[in-house]
C-alpha cells in the first residue's frame, strides 16, 4: 500500500486536472472567457430600475478548491444574466469595489486592485480609473505615506475621493488585556484626496477620537487580530465606508465598533454616534445594527435636525475566510434606511429590506438607493444581490454563480448603473463548419450600443450578404445551411442603423462540439474516480496510522482537511474527524480551514455518487435476477 505522502501527492495531481466545467463553453467567439453564470431566482420585473448589474465576485475559499468564479474579476451583466463586459485581466492580482461614476464631466469605471488578506478582511493597493473605452486613465493612491485599503473609494462632486486606510501602529495594549508581546493596533484612518493632484485635503484617525474599549471584538481571543505583530494588529474600529454631505461633514461606518459616526469636516470631532456602546440616540425598533457596511447620507430636513442615512446591517461578524469565531447579533442581514433626529435624539427605521432566502452575511455588503426609489442590496459574503421596491418587496434576486462554483462566491459591493460602453478593442468573430452548415459567432466585450449584427461572405474583395441577426446577448450567431464559405465578416449596427465597426474577415474552422454525457455513468469521469479512490483510501486510515494526535501541527490538519473535502469524500472512520475537531476547538484559527475544505467538491459529490452507485447496483442486481429467471423459464 502506498504511503500517506505518496497517496496525497497522487490525489493532489489528479485534483489539479479537474476542470471547472460550469464556466466553460459559454462563447464560441471568446473561449478564453469563463464568466460567472448568474443563478437568478427572482426574475426582474418591469418595476426594476434601468441599467446594468455591476459586481466583482470572488471565491471565499482558498485557491484550488474549484469553488467560486472560475475567473474572479469585475463584471457587468444584464438583468437576465447576459454578460456585457468581462474585466478579467484588466486589473491585476485582486479586484473589488467595482463601480461607475463621474469624473471631470465624463463617465468612468473605477475599481480597487491589489493584495487581498482574506484572514483579516483587508487588502492594500490602489484604485484604477477606466474611461468608456475601457482604457486606464488614472491610478490613485493614499497620501502621507499611507497604504490604500480595499474598503472604500467614493468620488465626491466629480473632483475628490474618499479612501480608507488600514494603518497598524505600536500601542500599549495592557489596559485592554494585552500581554507585553501584544503591542500592535490598527489606527483606522480615512483621507479625502484631490483626484487630479493626489493631494491630501483631510485625514482622520480613529485613535485620536475613539478609545479602543469601544470595540466589540476584544483583543483576546483575537477575532479582530491579537496584536502580536503588524500583520496581526488589533482592528478594534475597522472603517469600511466614508461619505460626505453638502455641508462638508463626513459619515463613517466602524464595523468592529458596531457604530456609525458623523464627523466634523473641519475639526475632525465627532458630531454624533449612532449605535455602538456610546450611541447618542434612543434606538427605535429594528434600528440597531452590528458589524455593518456602506453607510451613506441620503437626505436632511430643511432645519437640519433630521437626517436620513442608508446602511447595510450584517448583524454578523467573520472575515472572507471565516477567520476566528463568528458572532451573530440577529438571524438575518438587512439593508436599512434610518432617520436620525438630533432634536429629540431618537433614531427610527424608515424601511428595512429583508433577504428573500434569509441570508446572513458574515462580511461585506452594500445598500444602494436607486433613482426611481428602488433599493439594491448586495448580500456580501453570501454572493447574492436583490432589488427591492421602496416598500421592501423583492423584484429581482440573483446569486452570482451557479452549480458548485456558486457555493463559495462572495461579492464585496454590488450596484446598478446606467452605462454606455464604447470599447476600442476589435470584436471577436469565428466561423465553424459542421457536416452541412456553417455557424458564425461574433461578440464585442463591453459594447452596449450594437443592436444588430450583419454578416457577409467575403471573396476576392467582394462582399455577399449572408443575413443579419438582432443582438440579444453577449454573443450573436448566424447559421448558414452550406459549407465551403470562403471568409466571413460581421458589421455592428446601432439603433439608427449606423455602422459602428467591421470585424476582420475569418476563414471557417472545423467545429468541435462540447462533450455531453448521455448518462450519469458517463458523466462521472475523473471526479468520480477521484472521489471513489479517496473514499477507499481514507476509510482504511486510523488516527494512529496517519499520526493524528493531540500535538498535530496546524499544517498537518489543514492538509488532512483539504483531502477530506476534495478527495476523501465521506471520510468518517477511525475517529479521525473527532480528534481533528478536538484540536480545532482549542485553536479557533483552524476552524474555517476544516469547515471550508470539509464541505468541498469531493465530499458533496461522494454523497451523491454513493447514492447513485447504490441505485445502479440495485438495478443491476434486479436485472441479473430477471435474466436468471428468464433463463430458468
Amino acid at each position: 500500500m502506498p504511503s500517506l505522502k505518496e497517496s496525497l501527492k497522487l490525489i493532489s495531481m489528479v485534483i489539479s486536472m479537474v476542470p471547472t466545467a460550469t464556466a466553460d463553453w459559454q462563447f464560441k467567439s471568446r473561449p478564453d472567457l469563463a464568466p460567472p453564470r448568474l443563478n437568478i431566482t427572482i426574475p426582474a420585473t418591469k418595476e426594476v430600475e434601468q441599467g446594468y448589474l455591476f459586481m466583482a465576485p470572488f471565491s471565499g475559499y482558498p485557491e484550488g478548491t474549484h469553488h467560486g468564479p472560475a475567473q474572479a474579476a469585475p463584471y457587468i451583466f444584464t438583468d437576465n444574466g447576459d454578460l456585457v463586459w468581462s474585466g478579467f485581466t484588466y486589473f491585476s492580482i485582486w479586484a473589488t469595489n467595482f463601480q461607475a461614476a463621474r469624473y471631470k464631466g465624463q463617465d468612468i469605471l473605477f475599481c480597487f486592485e491589489g493584495s487581498h488578506n482574506a484572514a483579516y478582511g483587508h487588502g492594500h493597493g490602489h484604485t484604477t480609473f477606466l474611461n468608456q473605452n475601457y482604457e486606464t486613465i488614472r491610478e490613485l493612491r493614499a497620501g502621507n505615506h499611507r497604504l490604500t485599503d480595499k474598503h472604500e473609494f467614493h468620488i465626491i462632486n466629480e473632483e475628490t475621493a474618499l479612501i480608507q486606510i488600514y494603518h497598524p501602529v505600536p500601542y500599549n495594549l495592557t489596559a485592554y488585556g494585552g500581554s507585553e508581546e501584544q503591542q500592535w493596533i490598527v489606527d483606522a484612518r480615512f483621507q479625502e484626496l484631490d483626484i487630479e493632484t493626489g493631494a491630501v485635503l483631510f485625514e482622520w484617525s480613529s485613535l485620536d477620537h475613539v478609545d479602543p474599549s469601544e470595540g466589540y471584538l476584544p483583543l483576546n481571543p483575537g477575532q479582530a487580530g491579537a496584536g502580536y505583530n503588524s500583520s496581526d494588529a488589533w482592528d478594534y474600529f475597522h472603517i469600511n465606508s466614508v461619505d460626505k454631505d453638502d455641508q462638508g461633514n463626513y459619515l463613517i461606518s466602524a464595523r468592529d465598533a458596531n457604530a456609525a459616526y458623523k464627523i466634523n469636516g473641519k475639526t475632525g470631532e465627532i458630531i454624533w454616534q449612532l449605535s455602538g456602546k456610546s450611541s447618542d440616540f434612543k434606538m427605535g425598533p429594528e434600528v440597531e445594527f452590528a458589524f455593518q457596511h456602506h453607510a451613506r447620507f441620503q437626505g436632511r430636513s430643511e432645519n437640519g435636525t433630521k437626517e436620513i442615512i442608508s446602511i447595510y446591517d450584517n448583524s454578523a461578524h467573520g472575515t472572507e475566510d471565516g477567520h476566528g469565531h463568528e458572532v451573530h447579533f440577529y438571524n438575518i442581514s438587512r439593508g436599512k434606511i434610518i432617520e436620525v433626529d438630533t432634536e429629540v435624539w431618537e433614531a427610527s427605521i424608515v424601511q428595512a429590506f429583508h433577504p428573500p432566502d434569509d441570508l446572513l452575511s458574515k462580511s461585506q455588503g452594500s445598500t444602494q438607493l436607486l433613482p426611481n426609489g428602488n433599493v439594491m442590496v448586495n448580500w456580501g459574503s453570501e454572493g447574492a444581490m436583490t432589488e427591492f421596491k421602496s416598500d421592501g418587496t423583492p423584484i429581482f434576486h440573483t446569486y452570482m454563480d451557479s452549480g458548485y462554483l456558486g457555493l463559495a462566491v462572495e461579492n464585496y459591493r454590488g450596484f446598478r448603473y446606467n452605462w454606455t460602453g464604447i470599447p476600442t478593442e476589435a470584436p471577436a468573430i469565428v466561423a465553424l463548419e459542421d457536416h452541412n452548415s456553417t455557424q458564425v459567432y461574433v461578440s464585442w466585450n463591453g459594447d452596449t450600443r450594437t443592436k444588430v449584427w450583419r454578416f457577409y461572405e467575403v471573396h476576392e474583395d467582394r462582399r455577399s450578404f449572408m443575413g443579419e441577426v438582432k443582438r440579444e446577448g453577449f454573443e450573436t450567431s448566424l447559421t448558414v445551411n452550406r459549407i465551403g464559405v470562403k471568409t466571413v465578416q460581421a458589421v455592428a449596427l446601432d439603433a439608427e442603423g449606423s455602422t459602428l465597426v467591421n470585424t476582420s474577415a475569418v476563414k471557417p474552422e472545423m467545429m468541435i462540439r462540447e462533450f455531453k454525457a448521455d448518462s450519469k455513468k458517463e458523466a462521472k469521469g475523473l471526479v468520480h474516480w477521484l472521489t471513489f479512490k479517496g473514499q477507499k483510501f481514507f476509510k482504511s486510515l486510523t488516527p494512529m496510522s496517519i499520526g493524528i494526535s493531540e500535538d498535530s501541527q496546524p499544517s498537518e490538519l489543514a492538509t488532512l482537511s483539504f483531502y477530506h473535502g476534495n478527495s476523501a469524500g465521506t471520510w468518517k472512520s477511525g475517529g479521525v474527524v473527532e480528534q481533528m475537531a478536538k484540536k480545532v476547538e482549542r485553536n479557533p484559527s483552524l476552524s474555517q480551514i476544516c469547515r471550508n475544505w470539509g464541505i468541498s467538491l469531493g465530499c458533496w459529490l461522494s454523497q451523491k455518487q454513493e447514492e447513485e452507485e447504490e441505485e445502479e447496483e440495485e438495478e443491476e442486481e434486479e436485472e441479473e435476477e430477471e435474466e436468471e429467471e428468464e433463463e430458468e423459464e
